[in-house]
């Protein structure tokens, strides 16, 4: 079993410096790394299956965004945003003294690969964008306001997981899957059980109606190989932007059958397929 360690990078936002945790997994100075990032509400530990299948050829490097799982929170909520985001993994990626990253990203950690991967003198060499592309759709960015930036409070671990498995689309996941996602998104406190993020996420969330993101300008710009992946009933990465995207060269797609938004890559064939294409 690979041992996980624990690590943080102090990074520089527009009102003062925070941490920024992660985990990570495989050989300390393995120069290959894998940088695997989370969506919006989550955390890196839902990495955790990934990286263990991935440390014999990586160091793997799963970070908490900034106000999520054990990372700081802002002090300003506008601060909550994609430049912020990317500083920090810039920050983050020069602390690993890498001349190039392999990246994962997750919905939202898909689209902070995404703009870095298509900025000049990049890191990031190959890139995984799961279940998120080039245009997202108004009534995915709905559903998700619905319960973004909200603050339930629950009696048990358990009933903290009911509300994750009523809200998450993940897909066929067991038991074991869900009290992880669980565990590692709760924190208990004063007989309390809490997701582990800031509220103040939903801040620029519902700063304006929902409506259509086109990142086609951030997609374009990218020229390194890409697998996208898809959940085959997912609401924000459309079949029809698949096929878009996958009209770019080095381009490729891999399904998720029987799964919304998101694939958490907790399945050995997802595993399979992520590897592939990194060791290709």
């Amino acid at each position: 079993m690979t041992t996980m360690r624990e690590g943080a990078v102090r990074c520089l936002d527009p009102h003062g410096f925070h941490w920024m945790r992660y985990a990570q997994w495989g050989d300390p100075a393995n120069p290959r790394v894998l940088v695997c990032v989370h969506g919006l509400t989550r955390n890196g530990r839902d990495f955790d299956h990934l990286a263990q299948n991935l440390a014999d050829a990586y160091r793997v490097v799963c970070p908490d965004v900034a106000g999520r799982g054990r990372s700081d929170w802002l002090r300003d909520p506008v601060d909550y945003n994609y430049p912020v985001y990317c500083g920090d993994m810039a920050t983050l990626m020069a602390s690993l003294h890498a001349e190039t990253v392999d990246w994962v990203g997750t919905s939202m950690g898909g689209i902070i690969g995404m703009i870095l991967a298509g900025l000049p003198g990049s890191p990031v060499r190959k890139l995984v964008m799961n279940d998120v592309g080039c245009h997202i759709p108004k009534a995915a960015i709905a559903r998700i306001g619905v319960y973004v930036g909200s603050e339930p409070v629950f009696d048990s671990i358990e009933q903290l997981e009911g509300a994750i498995r009523a809200t998450s689309p993940f897909g066929e996941l067991t038991d074991e899957q869900w009290r992880h996602l669980a565990v590692h998104a709760a924190k208990h406190e004063d007989g309390k059980w809490r997701l582990r993020y800031d509220p103040g996420i939903g801040h620029n969330f519902h700063a304006a109606p929902p409506a259509d993101i086109d990142l086609r300008g951030y997609w374009n710009a990218v020229t390194g190989p890409v697998l996208v992946i898809r959940g085959e009933q997912s609401d924000l990465l459309l079949p029809e932007t698949l096929a878009e995207m996958l009209r770019r060269p080095r381009t490729e797609s891999f399904l998720v059958p029987r799964t919304g938004h998101c694939p958490m890559l907790m399945d050995d064939s997802q595993v399979a397929a992520v590897r592939r294409f990194l060791l290709a």
